[in-house]
């Protein structure tokens, strides 16, 4: 279910669900941390398969949703994993009040992580904040929802016509170039710290953009990225 990407970073893509009605993949990206913890981002649905892989890997030890609609597993991973630390930004928890959550993310990275992962923290919408990361070792860039690529493939087999056509009116499909849905950039009121967070994340100069929704990048990384987040001036 583990798919490696570089030395120590696996993804594994789970079930689609239920977004509004639209079909949505989901996608996890599991790290193993310098001192031998896991970290794991956006949680998929844990079967028995995925637990016993992560068991061979190490003990999970964080826990982390990017923004707000990366939520809906985390109950579960905080039920089969009660040592583990819940991370995500102030939107999540206040989304969630019936989990437990570490101090909220920001820009900087907390010092269970900063030695493997940074962080940069988009916001300036009402409708949607995000935190990036990048994986120092692999050189892999990881966004949730403010970078979305749908191939044609998939939409074929899994969206309506009329959704297909909407997805190419929010320009979210691979062939009108990844970024995030319209409604999300017009969001962007106040773009001053969103285009911050952006130059952060190309100084990274990531070799990898990896995206949950749906198709990613192993190589050219910054290019994709910069390509992706131009609309933000």
């Amino acid at each position: 279910m583990l798919q490696s990407i570089a030395d120590r970073i696996w993804l594994a893509d789970g079930p689609d669900v239920s977004f509004h009605g639209f079909p949505y993949p989901t996608r996890m990206v599991t790290v193993r941390l310098s001192g031998g913890g896991l970290w794991v981002w956006s949680p998929i649905d844990l079967n028995e398969e995925l637990r016993a892989v992560l068991a061979c890997l190490g003990p999970v030890q964080h826990i982390v949703s990017p923004n707000k609609l990366h939520h809906l597993f985390l109950s579960q991973w905080q039920e089969c994993f009660p040592q583990a630390h819940l991370w995500g930004p102030a939107s999540t928890i206040g989304k969630r009040p019936d989990l437990i959550f570490e101090p909220e993310l920001t820009d900087e990275p907390p010092a269970a992580w900063s030695r493997d992962i940074d962080q940069a923290w988009f916001r300036g919408s009402p409708l949607l904040d995000e935190v990036a990361f990048f994986h120092r070792a692999s050189g892999t860039a990881i966004f949730g929802d403010l970078v979305q690529a749908f191939d044609e493939d998939y939409l074929r087999m899994k969206w309506k016509p009329w959704q297909r056509y909407l997805a190419r009116l929010l320009g979210i499909t691979a062939l009108s170039g990844a970024r995030a849905p319209l409604d999300v950039r017009l969001s962007f009121l106040d773009r001053r710290s969103a285009c911050k967070a952006r130059d952060k994340v190309l100084n990274w100069r990531p070799e990898v953009g990896l995206i949950a929704h749906p198709q990613w990048q192993r190589h050219g990384g910054s290019t994709f990225l910069a390509q992706s987040l131009s609309w933000m001036g």
